[in-house]
This record gives structure tokens, sequence and C-alpha cells, in this order.
């Protein structure tokens, strides 16, 4: 069924597919017919983070920026699924046109710029949620907040979403947020972990709930910036890391009429640098706080290569797009 949906969806241009599909998802979820899509094999229990996950498939950030179709997505088969990125204040993001499919290589680029509709609207959505699976919540800076004052519009997402997030992911990597990704090093990173994490602190005391805090980070590191990454991420106690978020470069890919586009690199062509950042944090974490992975994944065999790399949970997102939930089964049946 869902072929037969992806053939109609991919007659229109990349972003109206995308919202037409979460809508014909939600109508399909209010009609009680989800079971004729999701996946049929959903569980394989895991605790990781504190946290109790029904599987350790999940969807990656990025496909529900506000959480206005979480229960409709949670309806599919997920074990765990990340809304946002969300900023303190809604923004439109980038000009139109600003994804695109390309379909010969499995892969999407994107330069949607943090468009979502404010932290306020996703709480108000986080509150109405009837999905009882395990949601994290991915937070970002306003393109009108410079990169210096970051922090204030992190601290803010933090302290709103904290009392209703089961995690909390720090979206540092985007591609399209200009000046964003510098925060991924030296002093700004460190000045920037430390604040979080203690904010992280207080709000446990005064919600007394631990709510675990995680970094993602970007593909396009060299392995010293690796190793610089995972060291700050244990000094200052964060608990997980993401990797990856999308890439800037464009090696092999087949779409010539998309190659130039700017933004952020998704899907298959993605996969072997990924997983080579996986495996550098693995070497320099040493398990001490758990890997989440997302890129490339579009079968059982892309997801065992996270797993063997050293991942605890995947994520789905552009293969999602392509396969659909099968895409879920396929990789648990291949856990059995």
């Amino acid at each position: 069924m869902y072929k037969f949906i992806r053939r109609l969806l991919f007659l229109f241009p990349a972003e109206f597919s995308h919202h037409l599909g979460l809508k014909g998802l939600q109508v399909i979820y209010k009609l009680g017919l989800s079971s004729l899509l999701a996946a049929k094999s959903q569980d394989a229990p895991l605790q990781l983070l504190g946290l109790n996950f029904k599987n350790p498939v999940g969807l990656a950030a990025g496909l529900d920026k506000n959480a206005d179709y979480l229960d409709a997505l949670g309806s599919l088969g997920f074990g765990f699924i990340e809304v946002g990125t969300v900023t303190p204040k809604p923004q439109a993001g980038n000009p139109k046109p600003r994804l695109f499919r390309l379909a010969a290589d499995h892969a999407l680029i994107n330069r949607m710029g943090f468009n979502n509709k404010g932290v306020e609207h996703l709480v108000s959505r986080l509150k109405k949620r009837r999905y009882q699976g395990i949601v994290g919540v991915n937070i970002g800076k306003n393109l009108s907040t410079p990169v210096s004052d970051a922090h204030k519009d992190y601290l803010l997402c933090l302290q709103r979403v904290y009392p209703y997030a089961d995690y909390i992911v720090v979206n540092l990597s985007s591609p399209n947020t200009p000046g964003l990704r510098k925060l991924q090093f030296g002093e700004e990173l460190d000045k920037l972990l430390s604040m979080l994490r203690q904010e992280q602190l207080d709000l446990q005391e005064k919600h007394q709930r631990h709510v675990p805090l995680l970094l993602k980070i970007a593909p396009d590191l060299k392995e010293q910036e690796c190793q610089d990454i995972a060291l700050a991420l244990l000094t200052h106690n964060f608990d997980g890391v993401i990797a990856t978020n999308t890439t800037i470069a464009r090696d092999g890919l087949q779409d010539k009429a998309h190659v130039g586009q700017s933004g952020g690199l998704s899907g298959a062509p993605l996969l072997a640098q990924s997983s080579k950042i996986v495996h550098l944090l693995q070497r320099y974490l040493q398990g001490a706080i758990p890997i989440i992975a997302v890129g490339g994944i579009d079968s059982a065999e892309t997801a065992k290569q996270k797993f063997r790399a050293g991942a605890k949970l995947v994520q789905v997102y552009t293969g999602f797009i392509y396969e659909g939930p099968a895409l879920i089964e396929n990789i648990l049946a291949a856990q059995e």
C-alpha cells in the first residue's frame, strides 16, 4: 500500500508532498485505519537513558517539527519519536523551494531553516498527546538571535519543554542556520554545554524528574573535532549524543538536477560518513554514554551497520520517506 502512496506523493514537489503525506496520515489515524500502514513487528523492548523503549527504531527530528502529527506517526510502530527542531519564537524558515528530492540517490536536500510554529505551540501539542511512547524534543535557536546569544534560546526552550519531554536534544548541527555549527567547537561548545547542564540540574530539582539531555552533531567533522566533542560531553555529564545531522558534502550523487542546491543532504549518500562518526564516538566515549545513530538508514542491513559501529538506538527519516513503515518492520525482524 505504501508503494502506491509514495508513487502518488512523488508526483508533487517535495515540500508539498511532505505536508500532503502528513495530512493524509492524520486522516487515516482518525479513521482508525493506521493498522493498514503500521509495521507488523513492533516489540523489541530495551531500557536506555533511564527510559523504556518499545523498540530501538525511532523517527528523527524534522518530519514533525511542531508535534502536530505525533499521535498519527506514533501509530506506525516507532519505538520513539523526536519532534522539532523547535525555536523560542515561530519562524517561517528559508524561502521556497527549499526541499529537493533526489530519487536516483534515495536522498533529499533541504534548507528549511528551522521553520516551526514556536515552542509555545509545540508545548500545547505535547500536553494533548495520546501517544504513550517515548517522545524527544529537538531544540534550536531563532535565525534572528545572534550566535553570541544562542544560549538564551536554548535555555528558554529547555525550560519550556522540560516538563513534557522524555528526552531533549540540543541541535547545533543544522547547516541551514548561519553560524550555528561553530557552536560545536572549542570554548563556545564548552560554555553552552556547561550552562545547559546546570539548567538541567535546576529543572530536575524543580520538577522532580530527570529528563536526559543529548547533543546532535554534524557528519562533517574531522577526527580531532569528534574527539573534542566526545570529551566535552563527558566533561559536562551529558546523557547521550545523536550522530548525525545532514551533510554539506555532495560526493557521488547521480542526480545532477539538484546537486548544486545548498542545504543539508540526507539519505543513502550520508550512510558511510555518518557511520564513521558513530564509530569515532564509540572509540572516544567507550560506552560511557549512549549513541543514537541517524543518517542513511534505509534497510535492515544499513541499520545493522549503525549498531555494529556502536549505536544503541537508530532513527530514520529519509529512508522512511522512501520505504515507509515496512522499514521499521524489516529492521526489527533482523534484530530477532
